[in-house]
């Protein structure tokens, strides 16, 4: 934080450390407020009751507990490398160099948390301790998108956000928007509403419907993807079609489309 001309000027790296969280619970908030859309909902509110295992208050104590240590790494991270981002190169950044910056970003991103992810579903004693915590949230909802073990935090979010962020050579100006835009696609993955207009089930594949399939017991072997593209899932095979159906009582249902193996 500097002080300029009798004022406090909050640093671009402090930014990028404290936006994504508030841009986290905002978003999320804002479709806990349309929880009460059932029309819209992939589960019914009872299902979301009786199905998860795990409270709403463990829920957010988890969430807060992971956004301290990417809030941590963060700080540590940009004053590493806090000398090679002078700000008059930042002001001369291109926007076409910015978007290659957030392209690079993404697909570092995706490739890490993919094979990361996956292998937590293959290896029974890292799922059975660890990645199984997510798990506990069969009917995902929003703010319930970053709850996982600690140790998953660390390694499927914060190294692999840290790497995105070395790979593609982004300035913590750039890093303001990129992750509050990831974190913004992760809440929207895990909202549990199909909402007509959602831009992001309009351009992305991996959106909220692909993911819940990873969330139910028959969709745990697929659609590891994640937050952006579905790319590792259609090479590796482990990409999991579904259609979208109206479900009885109102709302509507991701159910798979193709014969699934017990492998």
């Amino acid at each position: 934080m500097m002080k300029v001309g009798g004022s406090f000027e909050v640093s671009d790296e402090h930014l990028g450390t404290v936006a994504p969280i508030v841009v986290y619970w905002v978003y999320s908030g804002i479709y806990v407020l349309l929880g009460s859309l059932d029309n819209y909902r992939l589960h019914s509110r009872k299902d979301e009751d009786e199905k998860n295992l795990v409270s709403k208050s463990t829920v957010v104590k988890g969430v807060l507990l992971q956004q301290a240590v990417q809030a941590i790494v963060a700080l540590i991270l940009f004053a590493v490398t806090g000398d090679s981002n002078d700000a008059a190169e930042e002001r001369n950044t291109s926007l076409l160099k910015i978007a290659g910056q957030f392209i690079t970003a993404m697909m570092v991103l995706d490739t890490w948390q993919y094979f990361m992810h996956r292998y937590m579903h293959h290896n029974k004693f890292l799922y059975r301790h660890i990645h199984s915590q997510h798990h506990r949230l069969v009917v995902p909802y929003a703010f319930g998108a970053l709850y996982n073990h600690p140790l998953e935090g660390l390694i499927l979010d914060t190294i692999g956000g840290a790497l995105s962020f070395l790979v593609s050579g982004m300035s913590p100006r750039t890093s303001i928007f990129f992750f509050s835009f990831a974190t913004i696609k992760t809440v929207d993955d895990h909202c549990g509403l199909w909402l007509p207009g959602n831009i992001f089930h309009i351009i992305f594949q991996n959106n909220t419907a692909y993911h819940d399939v990873h969330h139910q017991l028959y969709g745990t072997k697929y659609n590891f993807s994640q937050p952006f593209f579905v790319v590792w899932d259609r090479i590796l095979g482990t990409h999991m079609p579904y259609s979208l159906e109206q479900r009885e009582g109102g709302g509507f249902e991701a159910r798979p489309t193709k014969e699934l193996k017990d492998d």
